[in-house]
């Protein structure tokens, strides 16, 4: 029981120190979590504070260390049946792939995301990651791609708010739907 303290206490304060917006103390904090569950055999735990980890990378700034961060913990997860954490991890993934101008192996990250998360059933993440990769693609001029992706993540959204419901609408209008 008192491991669980330990790690605990290590998760809390990289977590406080996230928010207070100290990333790399953050970082560092998730990395000795990480190695600490890993350490006691806690291998989805270790794989969440890597994830953790990644993201506070990559706010830093430091995408090579997110990338390294995060590599491998979507398999983790995937082990043990666990699509959510697999989907975080294949998006956190992308996120730090389309940081460092990995355009091609980014959207591919983001795809598998979207796929694992809706086979989870959670159309909500989904659609946030399909907006994601909207905006990416919309950047690399496939204008066509990036509608399609944005009305597919919506498509999944049990209860749009307005704003969705909005872009839903304007969407169907384009020409390409008719």
């Amino acid at each position: 029981m008192e491991k669980k303290l330990t790690h605990q206490a290590i998760v809390d304060k990289a977590q406080r120190a996230y928010q207070e917006g100290l990333l790399e103390a953050a970082a560092d904090g998730f990395a000795q979590a990480a190695a600490s569950y890993e350490s006691g055999g806690e291998k989805a735990l270790a794989a969440e504070m890597k994830n953790n980890q990644s993201v506070a990378l990559l706010r830093a700034g430091q995408a090579e260390a997110a990338l390294e961060a995060v590599e491998g913990t979507d398999a983790v997860f995937a082990a043990i049946g666990d699509l959510k954490h697999q989907g975080m991890a294949l998006t956190n993934h992308g996120s730090a792939l389309e940081k460092l101008k990995r355009y091609s192996d980014a959207i591919q990250a983001y795809h598998l995301a979207a796929d694992v998360l809706e086979n989870a059933g959670l159309g909500d993440l989904r659609a946030e990651v399909m907006q994601t990769l909207s905006v990416l693609l919309f950047r690399r001029g496939k204008f066509m791609d990036a509608a399609i992706a944005l009305m597919s993540g919506l498509g999944g959204v049990e209860n749009p708010t307005p704003r969705q419901k909005l872009m839903k609408k304007i969407l169907s209008a384009l020409p390409i739907w008719r």
